[in-house]
């Protein structure tokens, strides 16, 4: 009997499940870790979204079968806040999709696009499924290094003429998961000219466009670019904004073709959220948005205080203009054993766990992602932590140095 399966084959072992796995053991053990390593936002769904899934869970009607596509309220809903947001008109029926979050869809439109042997252009660090979804298709990833939005589209401009064949799509993610960086308008006009030069798919990754920190300057869309959706697609999700993480609401906006493909792929695959689940994020877009407002206030006072806390603990850590992760150069003291073993350390000495940059591809290595997803009062408690954790590191060091 075959045990070997050609998808699975393909995957590498999961870098982050030793962390995973050691988090695991001491939690048995009794010990308290602070989990900054998963995205998974910890604030309640604010109130009239929640008071709006229990009303249209309560007719009988709503628990039958709903619509793969999203029901039309939602949809029109979706468009609505691309208007409001982004000044960009959509036609609901054809140019927007709910997805279940929008890592189901970003994997099932590699599914609908994607023939063995097609190149797709990658950004690395990144996201797992950024890569994944079309590894599991059938596609070679070029990874493309993106230490900068600047030097990724470089990058990617020289990827392009070192491929064969020649790239059948490129995925950009700004604001960044893992980096947190964020990019200007102009960055996605040069994306949509180099996309169109070489008969590319672009597939945007904007999930984060709402957890932001400086009003003054929010993160645009790819769409808001004259022609853009001739050729690109546009990924958001609702679990951040509204902390809706465990609801499984996203969309996707964009080109016709690949909102008709992802349609088709979907409607062999599943029937859609449950309806009170996109009533309830119908009411998210279309309601009050203070709620979000409120949501982005939190993770701003988070960033701050682990920036602030981590520095008098010795560890410099940038500041994040956006999301809900810092993206941090781990210290001097470990850069030569590297990400995974400082992850590992600071889970056994410090009870602190981080997300160690190799798993968001090689060219993370040297740093750990952070997630905002602690209280102000557990953050500080971590800060210390770290702070003894270091100030032991460097009695240890000093103590090898004089015996040597």
């Amino acid at each position: 009997m075959k045990t070997e399966f050609h998808r699975i084959s393909r995957l590498p072992p999961y870098v982050f499940e030793q962390v995973n796995k050691l988090k695991a053991e001491a939690r048995a053990r009794g010990e308290d870790i602070i989990d900054f390593g998963m995205g998974n936002p910890d604030m309640p769904t604010p109130q009239h979204i929640v008071e709006k899934l229990i009303e249209t869970a309560r007719d009988p009607r709503s628990n039958r079968y709903s619509a793969s596509r999203g029901i039309k309220g939602l949809r029109r809903a979706m468009a609505g806040y691309y208007q409001r947001r982004f000044g960009v008109e959509l036609d609901p029926d054809s140019e927007v999709i709910a997805t279940l979050g929008s890592k189901e869809g970003f994997a099932n439109l590699a599914q609908a696009i994607t023939a063995p042997g097609d190149v797709v252009l990658v950004p690395n660090p990144a996201y797992p499924i950024h890569a994944f979804g079309f590894i599991l298709a059938g596609a070679a990833i070029r990874h493309v290094p993106a230490p900068t939005p600047e030097e990724f589209l470089s990058r990617a401009a020289a990827a392009v003429h070192l491929s064969q064949p020649s790239p059948l799509a490129l995925v950009v993610n700004y604001p960044s998961n893992p980096t947190a960086q964020m990019v200007e308008l102009d960055f996605y006009k040069e994306v949509v000219a180099l996309a169109k030069k070489h008969s590319m798919w672009v597939l945007s990754d904007c999930a984060y466009a709402d957890t932001y920190f400086d009003d003054a300057i929010k993160p645009p869309s790819i769409l808001q670019v004259e022609g853009a959706k001739d050729i690109a697609i546009e990924f958001q999700s609702l679990s951040k904004t509204y902390a809706m993480p465990g609801w499984r609401m996203g969309f996707a906006a964009g080109n016709k073709t690949l909102i008709a493909a992802l349609g088709r792929i979907k409607s062999y695959l599943d029937y859609g959220a449950y309806t009170p689940i996109q009533v309830a994020a119908t009411a998210a877009l279309n309601g009050p948005q203070d709620c979000a407002d409120e949501i982005r206030a939190i993770y701003r006072s988070r960033r701050d205080v682990l920036v602030e806390s981590m520095a008098r603990a010795g560890w410099d850590i940038p500041s994040p203009a956006a999301t809900m992760f810092a993206w941090a150069p781990i210290p001097e003291q470990f850069r030569q054993a590297g990400s995974m073993e400082f992850a590992k350390q600071m889970l056994i000495e410090a009870k602190v766990a981080v997300s160690p940059g190799i798993g968001f591809g090689e060219y993370g290595e040297g740093y750990v992602r952070i997630a905002l997803v602690e209280n102000e009062q557990r953050i500080r408690q971590a800060a210390r932590n770290v702070r003894r954790f270091l100030g032991d590191v460097g009695r240890n060091s000093k103590g090898m140095e004089a015996a040597k």
